[in-house]
């Protein structure tokens, strides 16, 4: 294919240089509370799951990290596990605590009001740290499940005076090139309140805490109707945005494919990325994809989620932001929304496809990794042991 689509200086370039960080647990199986569906040749180890990871980069050349979960992803030697992902052409990227799966928190975590519980908690993340220290890893990332079911059952302020503690002797531990990011969720798995349910509140915190606390916004963490795109403008304004876990959703937190319930939604929030020159690493906004594959093949559906953020790059790179302005300034309300429209309605395939084979890539890098054989070969391979999952 050849692209005829007017391309301003440096798009091409912007798009080129596009990083999106995977996460390791997507190549694992995963599903719903009813139902978790296997599929041949899933990962055992951290060590498969950084080599399927790397086929999305090989295929893309648009992926070069890898996120960790810890305690899913743990192993020995972490230094060996950031040496193997560089043989495969990758690197460690966030490190993510979890406080979710353990039967001392079923009352809180950071926020619990046993003092013991509270330092078993922090104690997690310091681990976590020293993960990043031993990796090359400068991001901790942290989702906190918290919260209360009933009215009554604690103190909203109480549990917010323990996080702040919590939290602050967490940043403390950073090493000087390290940074925290604090995610939230408006409800799940409590219901009356969580601790960290909006980005008021998350900002709250990292304001509290430092330069090197910020925001990381998850698109399915929102309740229905959000306009997402108007935090990710008000977060980019403070300087406070410092990731994002792309998914999408139509009811809850589904963590679908990305761009597969709402592409416009996608489009309108990566428009506010490039209107604030977000894009760039200096910026600091870690553009990550957060989901689970329940029936899909794991690799392959990361592929095409890394070329969905892509395509919504490139249309937002494409709006006219001079002739925007111009609308926007003279009031000329349905010029203004042509403009955007025109740049949404854009095919931008064929332009990425000529800036993969510009880069030495398959120009459909589905197609490519399917013609690979990689699938078979490790459905082949990996037969025995225990495939790697929730938990693991």
């Amino acid at each position: 294919m050849t692209s005829t689509v007017p391309v301003a200086p440096g798009v091409r370039d912007a798009l080129a240089a596009q990083t999106i960080e995977l996460p390791s647990w997507a190549f694992g199986n995963s599903g719903t509370r009813f139902k978790v569906f296997s599929q041949p040749g899933v990962p055992r180890d951290p060590y498969e799951k950084l080599a399927d990871a790397a086929q999305v980069h090989t295929y893309t050349g648009a992926a070069p990290r890898v996120s960790l979960h810890i305690p899913w992803d743990l192993v020995e030697d972490f230094s060996d596990l950031a040496k193997h992902a560089a043989d495969l052409g990758v690197q460690i990227g966030m490190i993510n605590s979890n406080v979710f799966q353990d039967e001392d928190y079923k009352l809180g975590s950071l926020t619990n009001a046993d003092p013991a519980i509270r330092k078993k908690a922090v104690d997690h993340h310091l681990q976590c740290i020293e993960v990043m220290t031993a990796t090359g890893s400068t991001e901790l990332k942290l989702w906190l499940p918290d919260g209360t079911n009933y009215p009554g059952q604690d103190s909203i302020r109480g549990r917010q005076e323990r996080l702040a503690d919590s939290l602050q002797q967490i940043y403390a531990a950073l090493g000087p090139d390290q940074r925290m990011v604090i995610e939230y969720k408006f409800f799940e798995p409590y219901f009356y309140t969580m601790d960290i349910p909006d980005w008021g509140t998350s900002l709250t915190h990292c304001l509290a805490l430092g330069d090197k606390a910020k925001v990381v916004l998850d698109t399915g963490h929102h309740a229905p109707g959000t306009n997402i795109e108007f935090i990710v403008a008000q977060l980019l304004r403070l300087g406070k945005l410092g990731a994002f876990d792309f998914n999408s959703r139509f009811y809850a937190d589904d963590d679908l494919m990305v761009g597969a319930a709402d592409p416009f939604q996608l489009f309108r929030i990566m428009h506010e990325i490039v209107a604030a020159d977000a894009l760039r690493p200096e910026a600091g906004v870690n553009f990550m994809l957060d989901q689970c594959h329940n029936i899909e093949d794991n690799i392959t559906a990361q592929i095409r989620s890394v070329m969905n953020v892509q395509e919504a790059t490139a249309k937002a790179l494409l709006v006219d932001h001079e002739a925007l302005r111009e609308a926007q300034l003279g009031g000329d309300v349905l010029g203004a929304n042509e403009i955007f429209m025109d740049a949404y309605n854009t095919d931008v395939r064929p332009l990425l496809a000529e800036i993969r084979e510009q880069k030495g890539l398959a120009p459909d890098p589905v197609r490519a990794y399917k013609d690979s054989g990689y699938g078979s070969k490790i459905a082949a391979e990996r037969v025995g042991g225990t495939q790697a999952g929730w938990g693991a």
